[in-house]
């Protein structure tokens, strides 16, 4: 079949893939250095984002506004800059992750609360691992695979298809026996009919009919309802599952808990607003390292303007194409 103008090309020679090869270059160089310094590298690009992105400084804080409201501006403006300098890491643990050699699998990592993912297992059930958008999660899906393996379910970067390939191939090297797109429903069932475990995250505003309004940081936010109707396809339990620099620097923590009870119910704003409550709790844990940086408040019930000093070039975009 041949290309259309708006299917992207995956030939690295490609003039709209020249930006994708320099980013890929420029991961594989800094996998090369010591992981230590890799993360400095990382949070020194973060601090220099923190300036030259000035659209996404706005929404993190307003997404920190909206959220801590008891904080005071200045120590909102504190969280933005360390969580620039968090999400700036994050993007060399991708590096890392992606191209590191085997002393990328020595990083420490301590893991914790494996036996409630046993205790699923071994009452035959299928088990889904909810979790949310925090900037390591690249690196710990590559340091928690000596622990379980699993399949991760993702959103492609279909505008961006080298990086995709990329990340979908670095995953599968990891060893994850699967790497699926978010909208294969039937490809996440099988794979949890097969009792591999899946990585689920459902904390973005992702434009789908099958969504509800739930609370979030007691806030109306849009929420997906795919981990109930997935927990009922799949008969699987979900076993909340987060991850975390250490802030000292030292490595990283993952910690599984108890499987949700009595999940999924008959309501769905219900279950969407149980997955919120887990969600809200692990990020006020680790508020720093939460991916800010998102419009995750963009729909609202009432068609309130969320982000009022922060343009929506996507929304633009559309609408010239109707035009």
């Amino acid at each position: 079949m041949s290309e259309t103008p708006d299917t992207p090309s995956l030939h690295p020679a490609h003039p709209r893939n020249w930006g994708q090869m320099i980013t890929l270059g420029a991961l594989w160089l800094l996998a090369r250095l010591p992981w230590r310094a890799a993360l400095a590298v990382g949070r020194g690009g973060g601090h220099i984002a923190y300036r030259l992105l000035p659209e996404r400084r706005r929404i993190a804080r307003r997404n920190l506004q909206l959220c801590f409201p008891e904080l005071s501006g200045a120590e909102r403006e504190a969280m933005v800059k360390r969580n620039f300098a968090y999400v700036g890491q994050g993007i060399a643990e991708a590096a890392l992750a992606w191209y590191g050699g085997p002393a990328v699998d020595r990083i420490p990592c301590t893991v914790s609360g494996l036996e409630h993912l046993k205790a699923e297992q071994d009452k035959g059930r299928s088990v889904i691992l909810l979790s949310g958008h925090f900037v390591s999660i690249e690196l710990t899906g590559r340091l928690v695979h000596p622990h379980l393996e699993m399949a991760v379910i993702y959103k492609p970067l279909v505008k961006q298809p080298l990086l995709d390939r990329a990340m979908r191939e670095a995953r599968l090297r990891r060893g994850h026996p699967a790497v699926i797109a978010k909208d294969d429903i039937r490809g996440i069932v099988r794979a949890l009919r097969k009792g591999i475990p899946a990585w689920y995250a459902g904390d973005q505003n992702y434009r789908t009919t099958h969504k509800v309004f739930a609370p979030f940081f007691g806030i109306p936010t849009a929420t997906v309802t795919a981990l109930s109707r997935l927990s009922q396809m799949g008969k699987a339990s979900v076993v909340p599952l987060f991850f975390n620099a250490r802030p000292d620097g030292g490595g990283y923590e993952i910690r599984l808990q108890p499987a949700l009870e009595n999940f999924p119910g008959d309501d769905p704003v219900a279950d969407a607003t149980r997955m919120n409550a887990v969600l809200e709790e692990a990020v006020r844990r680790n508020p720093d390292q939460y991916l800010w940086i998102h419009r995750r408040f963009k729909d609202h019930p009432d068609d309130v303007d969320m982000y009022p000093k922060v343009p929506d070039h996507r929304e633009v975009r559309r609408q010239k194409k109707r035009r």
